[in-house]
């Protein structure tokens, strides 16, 4: 699995957050929990999707949650924060790569929590030693490929 990160946003660490949650929200759509939705005949293809996704964030408001649970013919036990986390751990082998820099080390951080196992960036940050250090630290390979693809 690849993460992309380059989401426009102003910090390097809220990319990597982002596409961080894109990643556990795929993974999470093999959970045994969702995998198994007991959908009513009828409901479409899409609309399956959708409520997989909802399922996986459970955030909904009570009006949301009412028209959720017409998908089915009684509404499924909830995806707990403990169950996500053990199914996200499970994340291994990933690699991230990023259009610019990671100036941080933050952003090493945070993809060492979503299984991150390579690297690829540009180079070419002050801090650059401070990040293959934090690589070192998880075990991940990093390289650069001297092509900045991002400019201020």
């Amino acid at each position: 699995m690849m993460v992309g990160v380059g989401a426009g946003q102003q910090s390097r660490v809220d990319c990597v957050k982002l596409a961080g949650r894109k990643v556990s929200t795929w993974r999470l759509r093999f959970h045994p929990k969702v995998m198994g939705l007991k959908f009513k005949d009828g409901v479409k293809r899409q609309d399956r999707v959708n409520a997989r996704v909802r399922y996986i964030e459970g955030d909904m408001a009570e009006a949301e949650r009412v028209e959720w649970e017409k998908n089915f013919d009684s509404p499924p036990d909830a995806l707990t924060s403990q169950e996500k986390e053990e199914f996200v751990a499970g994340l291994d082998g990933v690699a991230i790569s990023s259009d610019a820099f990671f100036p941080f080390r933050d952003s090493i951080d945070h993809a060492s929590k979503l299984g991150v196992k390579f690297v690829a960036q540009p180079g070419g940050s002050v801090a650059d030693a401070e990040v293959i250090s934090a690589c070192d630290t998880y075990g991940m390979t990093m390289a650069f490929t001297d092509l900045r693809l991002f400019h201020h």
